[in-house]
């Protein structure tokens, strides 16, 4: 894990560790989701056990295996979650929304993730993402298409994570999200 002793590591050292961490952990029989997770809790310390894991097991092929939210997006989220999430109950509303919406605010980093992954994928839908491969499911190109989605999503939470940096990540302008027509972003 990174820790204080190993700050000599450098950034780009720990984000190679983590996608190559989530490509094993396919090899090994993790799902989508807790192969992004586990890569990234496995080598930042973000005070959790490594048993949290257990959370991802049912975001497989897109939530419980019905085609919604990429499993490696979630686990790439929940890993950023894991470093960046709340500890505590906000002491009011007020403090609450400057926390998620404000500049720079948790809720204008998390929003970036899926919304890099749609522009580079094309959705944000495991259905649509692997149609071609319905009908053949362990197949051997849809095995690598998902370890690429994967390994993508793990070096993308893993560069919004090493170093932690809420600042760089959460001061960007809102891309696409519901309710904000019109809306200063």
């Amino acid at each position: 894990m990174l820790k204080k002793k190993e700050i000599a590591i450098q950034p780009e050292e720990v984000i190679a560790r983590i996608r190559e961490k989530a490509r094993k952990n396919l090899r090994n029989g993790l799902n989508c989701a807790e192969c992004v997770f586990e890569a990234v809790i496995s080598q930042v310390d973000t005070g959790l056990p490594h048993e949290t894991m257990c959370v991802m097991t049912g975001f497989e092929s897109g939530v419980g295996l019905i085609g919604d939210t990429c499993g490696a997006l979630v686990g790439a989220l929940a890993a950023l979650g894991a470093v960046y999430g709340r500890r505590e109950i906000p002491t009011s509303l007020k403090v609450a929304r400057e926390e998620l919406y404000g500049n720079p605010g948790i809720y204008r980093l998390f929003n970036r993730l899926p919304n890099e992954f749609k522009k580079r994928f094309g959705s944000t839908q495991c259905r649509l993402l692997t149609a071609q491969w319905r009908k053949n499911w362990c197949c051997r190109d849809h095995i690598q298409f998902c370890r690429n989605l994967i390994t993508e999503m793990a070096g993308m939470a893993a560069e919004m994570a090493v170093p932690k940096d809420l600042a760089r990540w959460g001061s960007a302008p809102f891309q696409e999200r519901p309710g904000a027509e019109g809306k200063d972003q």
